[in-house]
């Protein structure tokens, strides 16, 4: 199909997506040329002798293709006459788009989920919906990616918003995929985007950040406390409110996440406007909880992974020396030291300065405590320690993960990673590691 024809006959472009062909001085021209057209497909007039040719990209290309006029589902088109002439319109696909398809397919199937390239789904006898990639996901959800990284129109059968439209009424989520930052702008279907890079970079197995399209829900009341302006007043009001803050997905993450609908896409309104974008399945029952005027549920804290594998205590730290010190049995008494005595302050006639402190020419040793009766305080880690220990190289993406859990060391949430998958701050690893080793050890 193409939206614009050439009438051979009457040296004439005619624009399909205008309501009078592009001809406001010819009321009616549509209707003349469609029954005249419907008149010759009753007659058997081939299409040769119609004078009908396309006047887009064949005809700049050269090419003679013949079409003929239908009207469909209230809308007027114009259709080629082989094939041939119909792929002619569709431009190729970049390397960069193959490898964005590649790679959504190897990563959904690593997770055992069936995904395919170019699919299309039959919707009816003769019409179907032709999907970038298809991800078959968990308990029957389908994924539409469509990867965009060329021009696409805003209005109209072809647009972005009719074409996702359509996939979400026969049960494929759309997912659009972009690396244009004016794309990720618009409001037309759930965008996600990434920077522009060369296919062999997509094509890799390594980090593909996305930029834009994620984000975090914040549910936060307005008070004095609050650190946001209120969206209704300019006075506190008191009620609930929600707050999306943009967060950084990878890209093979965000592919998982949708397929098992741990991330899923929700419409947020502020004010008139709406605002499509992925969150995660919490984030949108705690927004779904605020629509509907239920009280929102608490985020779950760290201290809910408690019956994690790791080696750290969750419990406050009880270490406390000074206490140990005088509470130990064990321990003898420290000498005690001589008082101090106090003399006592001569009188003086009010008003009179006082007189200059008398400084002694060397102050009297205090008599120090045995080595055998001083308390065995143990020595807390310092600055000092460091310098036996080495730095770790962790600049590996393996030591990093999406999911934050307590370090085995300090038990704060952490998303990196040791050398044994645990858990673990870079620091607390480097200060506290190897103590931690020396301590298991037989012997020790």
């Amino acid at each position: 199909m193409a939206n614009i024809v050439w009438r051979e006959t009457l040296r004439i472009e005619l624009d399909l997506t205008r309501e009078d062909l592009g001809w406001e001085s010819r009321p009616g021209l549509w209707d003349l040329l469609y029954q005249t057209d419907r008149l010759y497909a009753d007659r058997d007039v081939p299409l040769s002798r119609r004078g009908l040719q396309c006047g887009g990209v064949c005809r700049k290309a050269g090419v003679v293709a013949w079409m003929y006029l239908r009207e469909r589902d209230g809308r007027r088109e114009a259709v080629h006459e082989r094939s041939e002439d119909e792929e002619r319109h569709r431009a190729p696909l970049s390397d960069e788009h193959k490898a964005y398809q590649d790679r959504i397919v190897r990563t959904a199937q690593s997770e055992g989920f069936r995904a395919d390239s170019e699919v299309r789904t039959s919707i009816g006898p003769r019409s179907w919906i032709q999907t970038d990639t298809l991800v078959q996901g968990e308990g029957g959800i389908r994924i539409g990616w469509e990867v965009q990284l060329s021009s696409a129109g805003a209005e109209g059968p072809r647009s972005v918003k009719a074409r996702a439209a359509k996939a979400a009424k026969h049960g494929i989520t759309p997912a659009w995929h972009t690396d244009r930052s004016d794309y990720a702008s618009r409001t037309d279907t759930h965008w996600t985007r990434s920077d522009r890079l060369p296919a062999e970079v997509i094509a890799k197995s390594g980090d593909l950040r996305v930029v834009s399209g994620y984000r975090a829900l914040e549910f936060w009341r307005c008070d004095d406390r609050a650190l946001y302006r209120c969206p209704q007043t300019q006075r506190r009001c008191g009620q609930m409110h929600v707050t999306p803050k943009p967060r950084d997905v990878f890209f093979d993450d965000l592919v998982r996440g949708t397929a098992a609908g741990l991330i899923v896409p929700i419409e947020h309104r502020t004010g008139t406007k709406t605002h499509r974008f992925w969150v995660t399945d919490a984030d949108r029952e705690r927004l779904e909880d605020h629509n509907s005027g239920r009280s929102v549920l608490p985020q779950a804290e760290p201290e809910d992974e408690r019956d994690l594998p790791t080696g750290a205590s969750h419990r406050a730290p009880t270490c406390r020396p000074s206490v140990q010190a005088a509470a130990a049995p064990s321990i003898e008494p420290a000498v005690p030291l001589p008082p101090i005595p106090i003399q006592p302050l001569p009188s003086r006639p009010i008003g009179a300065w006082p007189p200059a402190p008398s400084i002694p020419a060397q102050p009297a040793p205090r008599p120090k405590p045995s080595a055998a009766a001083a308390p065995a305080i143990p020595r807390q880690p310092g600055p000092q320690d460091r310098v036996e220990e080495h730095l770790l190289d962790w600049r590996s993406s393996a030591h990093w993960s999406s999911e934050r859990r307590p370090c085995r060391y300090c038990s704060v949430p952490t998303n990196l990673r040791d050398e044994e998958g645990v858990p673990s701050h870079k620091t607390c690893a480097e200060t506290l590691g190897g103590r931690h080793q020396r301590s298991t050890q037989p012997g020790t």
